[in-house]
């Protein structure tokens, strides 16, 4: 089957976060990444969308989901697929962000796929290219790809977005996920509710127009979709919980918690999970309730999307 020729909408350059998307152009991304869903479950999963394009997927933190997904969607468009090894590369001989951009865009590359641990890095990387960039994650700042999977799981198995009432639970401080999540779910019209301990939270928290609480049985009560963080200790400087044990006991998901929220309320968790901590691991791997493994599928469809309208807007432009 064919992937249809979907009208082009998404007039930027780059997909550096959500912030800053229009509800149309976020509509665009799922409307699109849908059409590649089926089209991934066939046995010829090839298509030639970017023919004789070539993409380099840079990434500074390791990552197994995220850059297998962006991989398989490249090769699945038909693109060249280049993963740099940062662990063998010119940086960790010294080389600065803008060199490494600088020698990438002399290699002339269509788009390039970068992940960073520091906030506004991918930003500097695109400023400094000439090809499209996606943000593939960027410190605790944003991951746009990551939201835009997690919207698609929902409106598949909910049917839409607006009007839902979603429970964002886990370490809000540290997680771009988080950030990501509650604007585009905003700005489709979701209700959105945090819910972690104090020290677990942002501290411009009000700013972000969602409700806050301090407790799973008042943050879960009555949401359609519960959404688990894990607790990002490699970001973490210092003690934020008393220990992992408290953490699971006071936020860690179980089905005595999930009786607060409604009797068909999804579960969802980003990855990488760490059962006992944040989900216990009967509830991660409910038939009924998870759609983990969904969010996993419809990565691979999203990132298509994204590379895809990316790229066909550079065709268009040249």
């Amino acid at each position: 089957m064919a992937v249809r020729e979907l009208p082009t909408i998404y007039s930027k350059r780059h997909l550096l976060g959500i912030e800053g998307l229009s509800p149309l152009e976020i509509q665009l991304l799922l409307d699109r990444a849908d059409e590649f869903v089926d089209h991934g479950r066939q046995a010829n999963k090839k298509l030639d969308q970017m023919r004789g394009l070539t993409q380099i997927n840079l990434f500074f933190e390791s990552s197994t989901r995220t850059r297998t997904s962006f991989e398989l969607a490249g090769k699945r468009l038909g693109a060249d697929v280049v993963n740099m090894s940062i662990s063998s590369s010119s940086i960790k001989k010294g080389e600065t962000l803008i060199d490494t951009a600088m020698t990438l865009n002399a290699m002339h590359p269509d788009v390039l796929v970068a992940r960073h641990h520091d906030s506004g890095a991918v930003a500097l990387l695109a400023r400094h290219v000439n090809c499209a960039v996606i943000n593939a994650g960027d410190g605790s700042h944003e991951h746009p790809t990551q939201a835009l999977l997690d919207a698609l799981t929902i409106r598949r198995r909910r049917g839409r977005i607006e009007g839902l009432l979603v429970a964002i639970c886990g370490d809000i401080l540290h997680s771009r996920v988080a950030r990501s999540n509650i604007l585009l779910l905003s700005a489709m019209g979701a209700r959105i509710r945090v819910v972690a301990p104090k020290t677990l939270l942002p501290a411009s928290i009000d700013a972000y127009g969602v409700e806050v609480c301090a407790n799973m049985e008042t943050g879960l009560a009555d949401a359609d979709i519960v959404m688990m963080l894990r607790l990002q200790t490699e970001r973490m400087q210092g003690s934020f919980v008393p220990s992992v044990r408290e953490y699971f006991h006071l936020f860690g998901l179980t089905y005595d918690k999930l009786t607060r929220a409604k009797p068909d309320a999804l579960i969802m968790h980003p990855g990488p999970m760490n059962r006992g901590v944040e989900i216990d691991g009967t509830v991660a791997d409910d038939i009924d309730r998870s759609a983990i493994l969904d969010q996993v599928e419809l990565g691979v469809a999203v990132r298509m999307a994204c590379l895809d309208t990316l790229t066909r807007n550079l065709k268009a432009a040249a």
